[in-house]
Parts: structure tokens; C-alpha cells; sequence
């Protein structure tokens, strides 16, 4: 397994009860993830100064809740930049794990022998 450790822009603070902090740029968003089945205390103070927390129903769905997130904002990967925002399933856009995908063309196109 490859693992996308080259972000700068972006990283997960920390996770507990089905939810990521996450940090993505300049901003924090706290989203549901059925993975993090553990339950350990949030201790990171971004779980009380993020910027927007996505609320999933119960019915399906959901709706985030914005705490001073502009509309729209980009980050960078190396020599890429994105532009990210949130959507309405949950979503920024951008899924920073394709980082290694990235890399791994990158290196291909770099050493072809084409103009």
C-alpha cells in the first residue's frame, strides 16, 4: 500500500465516534466516517474551532454547518493546486488519498521519451 504523506495542505488531526477533524489549508471540517468505529475522547481543540461540520440524518443525507468557511478556497499538492468547497453530500471535491496516483503519473510523464 502506498500512502499519500507528502501533503502539506491537508491532514486528519483526529477522529473518534464516526466523525474526521480534518485540516484542509487554512480550514478545519469535521465529517462523518463510517470507519472510525472507535470512541476516544476529542481532545484536539479543533473539534470546538472548526470552520464547518457536516451533520449526517438519520433519514440519509445530511447538511453542513459553516462557522466562518468561505464559499470556496484552494490548496496546494506539491505543484498542483485545487479549489475545494463543500457540497451537499458531504464532499470538499478532492480526495487527498489519490495523492500517490498523482505522484506516480507525475513520474511516468516525466520520463517519457516524447516531447
Amino acid at each position: 500500500m502506498w500512502i499519500a504523506d507528502q501533503w502539506k495542505d491537508y491532514e486528519v488531526l483526529d477522529c473518534s465516534r464516526g466523525e474526521k477533524l480534518e485540516r484542509w489549508g487554512g480550514y478545519l471540517l469535521v465529517r462523518p466516517d463510517p470507519q472510525v468505529i472507535w470512541d476516544t475522547p476529542k481532545e484536539h481543540k479543533g473539534w470546538h474551532d472548526k470552520n464547518g461540520h457536516y451533520h449526517r440524518s438519520k433519514k440519509g443525507g445530511g447538511e453542513w454547518e459553516f462557522f466562518h468557511l468561505p464559499e470556496q478556497w484552494q490548496i496546494h499538492y506539491k505543484e498542483l493546486t485545487f479549489n475545494l468547497k463543500p457540497f451537499s453530500f458531504k464532499h470538499t471535491g478532492l480526495f487527498p488519498e489519490q495523492a500517490v496516483n498523482w505522484d506516480w503519473f507525475s513520474d511516468k510523464i516525466k520520463k517519457r521519451d516524447a516531447p
